[in-house]
């Protein structure tokens, strides 16, 4: 018997397995309770119309309510501010109409208390037996701190540090192989293993975070905050923080202050 049918063979026996105990499951979301036990994970199921199915209670928490039921039926616009909801709505739009994957979407998300949070996001489509799309399905992990304790974060802290000394440059990695004494692929390799991040999802999301701060001071302009961040197009560095925050810089200004405003 040869490698491939021996293979496929196993792969047979495999899905038969899995399809088996689907059947047997009373409950197709029974990892439900897993996911509300998770407080730095955002996990939901999402109908056609986007509205919310299933949820986790850290989602229920984050937007601002106390049980499930009061978030189970809304959609993004009904939850969000508008643009951040667009955004969303726009992204899930890919999935449920293309069935296109979101995978390790490095995004910033607006906490109730208008706190700032990073998180990888991924999306898929939820389809029935005949492959038709029936939904889709959605995780947002809260990028935790680094491990400390990693061999050679010593080294990727050197890297760090340059990173965030230069955040209005555009680093090139050779700069990072000469800091650490690493390769490429070693540096690409371990800044996964220690932020889940890869070295340029790292550069933006600094670029970002000095972004959000200065955008508090209202004195400050757009195109001046863009330059200082190391992006001479404006539109350009407007088009990269909205795909990342779900918002543009000045929408993001605003809904700060609004913040400040009521506090």
């Amino acid at each position: 018997m040869s490698q491939n049918t021996m293979r496929t063979k196993l792969s047979l026996i495999e899905n038969s397995g899995k399809q088996l105990l689907a059947n047997h499951i009373a409950d197709v979301f029974f990892v439900e309770p897993l996911f509300d036990a998770m407080p730095d994970l955002v996990f939901f199921v999402k109908d056609t119309q986007g509205r919310y199915v299933v949820v986790n209670q850290t989602l229920v928490s984050r937007c601002g309510f106390k049980d499930k039921e009061q978030l189970i039926g809304r959609t993004a616009a009904e939850v969000f501010p508008a643009s951040l909801a667009e955004s969303y709505s726009e992204q899930d739009e890919l999935v449920l109409q293309k069935g296109y994957d979101v995978k390790d979407q490095l995004e910033l998300h607006l906490y109730p208390d208008r706190d700032p949070g990073w998180c990888l996001s991924n999306k898929i489509a939820l389809r029935d037996k005949d492959h038709q799309i029936i939904g889709l399905c959605g995780t947002s992990r809260d990028l935790g701190m680094p491990d400390q304790r990693h061999p050679v974060y010593h080294r990727i802290a050197a890297a760090v540090r340059h990173i965030h000394t230069h955040f209005g440059e555009n680093v090139p990695m050779v700069e990072l192989e000469q800091i650490t004494n690493l390769s490429v692929a070693q540096i690409e390799r371990y800044f996964h293993k220690i932020f889940s991040l890869t070295p340029r999802q790292f550069m933006i999301k600094v670029k970002l975070d000095a972004a959000t701060a200065m955008l508090v001071d209202r004195q400050r302009s757009i195109t001046d905050i863009a330059a200082t961040c190391g992006y001479q197009d404006h539109s350009a560095f407007s088009r990269m923080f909205k795909s990342t925050v779900g918002m543009t810089p000045s929408e993001y200004r605003e809904v700060l202050l609004s913040t400040t405003k009521c506090e």
